[in-house]
């Protein structure tokens, strides 16, 4: 009998020990914010896609700020542009421009490809595509979204968009729309149905009013400070050079909108959505330890090749106190600017913009499933 026991006893503390593992582990499973955007890039959009455009970092600095209990959830966005000329008609008019990503450079380098030109819109077959094609996961805390904004009838093309939208519930994400016109016009046009149907809001726009940034005392500083940053990034790896160069490329775009632009980007470089360590050091380093004999120096930044394995550990953590003193500096100004944006923006109004209704939506939607600000 003893001898039965002491076999059963660690048998049975090791059930309890793998059951907590069990528990903690899904206790701890990372909550997503998962954005699909269905952008129609017929002739008549060039307004909403200059509006995403230079509206994207204002929406992913709001959602950084996102908070499920004490966890900070991720963010990933899709993107899909639709009733473009140039594309398939045999995909109904409709592509992947991106599957989700957390890559933020990624995310701008694919919105600013798009072009516009005349087409069919086909919202119905847009939502069907998506929800088949994309990964939606199956963590039942995620928040799953879709937005999909146009100017034609909801009831275009061979899917019936009421099938479609069924589907999304089984797969719980909510359709929210975006009616790029008259608001009572799109209720005609079934936008606004849609949204009902699918658990989410319907919204309408001025895809082409001009956007009016707010300049901020802190915008130089800030800028200042970006240029600073991007001398903390190693690249490394066969395709390093490339992605360090995509990150340039990036600013630049932003800086070519304005300089508001530019600093929004900026602040979303300085928090915790914007990480590369795919192929940057400083990023890699922060996530796990590094064995520098098994970097290769060839695909480092020229004057760092012929750094011993300490001279570059040594180097990299030189590069990331700085770094945290730089993201540090940004976040204090972010701020003083989010202060003197919001008194600025009481004596104006940003309503009927990309910007502000992607934002107003899924902070409801996300207070309805837990999530916080």
């Amino acid at each position: 009998m003893k001898n039965l026991l002491l076999k059963i006893i660690p048998l049975f503390f090791i059930g309890i020990t793998s059951t907590l593992s069990a528990n903690n582990t899904k206790e701890t499973h990372q909550q997503t914010i998962k954005v699909a955007l269905l952008l129609d890039t017929s002739n008549s959009m060039d307004g909403l896609i200059s509006q995403a455009k230079a509206q994207l970092w204002e929406i992913v600095n709001e959602l950084s700020y996102a908070k499920y209990g004490i966890q900070k959830p991720d963010l990933k966005i899709a993107l899909y542009e639709y009733g473009n000329d140039d594309l398939e008609s045999s995909d109904g008019f409709i592509r992947k421009v991106l599957s989700f990503s957390s890559d933020l450079d990624e995310i701008s380098e694919k919105l600013f490809s798009l072009t516009t030109n005349g087409g069919k819109e086909y919202c119905g077959q847009a939502i069907s595509t998506s929800l088949k094609e994309l990964d939606w996961g199956d963590n039942k805390n995620d928040l799953r979204l879709i937005f999909i904004a146009g100017n034609e009838p909801f009831t275009q093309g061979k899917i019936n968009f009421k099938e479609a939208i069924s589907d999304a519930k089984e797969r719980d994400v909510i359709i929210n729309t975006i009616f790029c016109g008259n608001y009572k016009q799109g209720i005609s046009e079934k936008w606004q149905e849609g949204a009902n149907i699918g658990g989410g809001e319907y919204m309408n726009i001025d895809q082409n009013k001009k956007i009016i940034h707010i300049i901020t005392p802190y915008d130089e500083d800030i800028i200042i400070l970006n240029k600073r940053l991007n001398k903390t990034y190693i690249y490394y790896g066969s395709d390093g050079a490339n992605q360090f160069k995509k990150q340039a490329t990036q600013d630049s775009n932003a800086e070519s909108y304005s300089a508001p632009v530019s600093v929004g980007r900026t602040i979303s470089k300085s928090k915790r959505l914007y990480k590369n360590p795919s192929w940057d050091l400083v990023d890699k380093s922060a996530d796990k330890e590094i064995n520098y004999s098994k970097i290769k120096r060839a695909f480092l930044p020229k004057e760092l090749q012929k750094m011993s394995d300490t001279e570059l550990q040594q180097y990299v953590e030189e590069q990331r106190k700085e770094r945290i003193l730089i993201k540090k500096k940004i976040s204090e100004l972010d701020r003083k600017r989010r202060v003197f944006v919001a008194k600025k923006q009481q004596e104006s109004t940003k309503t009927n913009e990309l910007e502000s209704v992607i934002i107003n939506v899924i902070k409801k939607q996300a207070i309805q499933k837990n999530y916080s600000w």
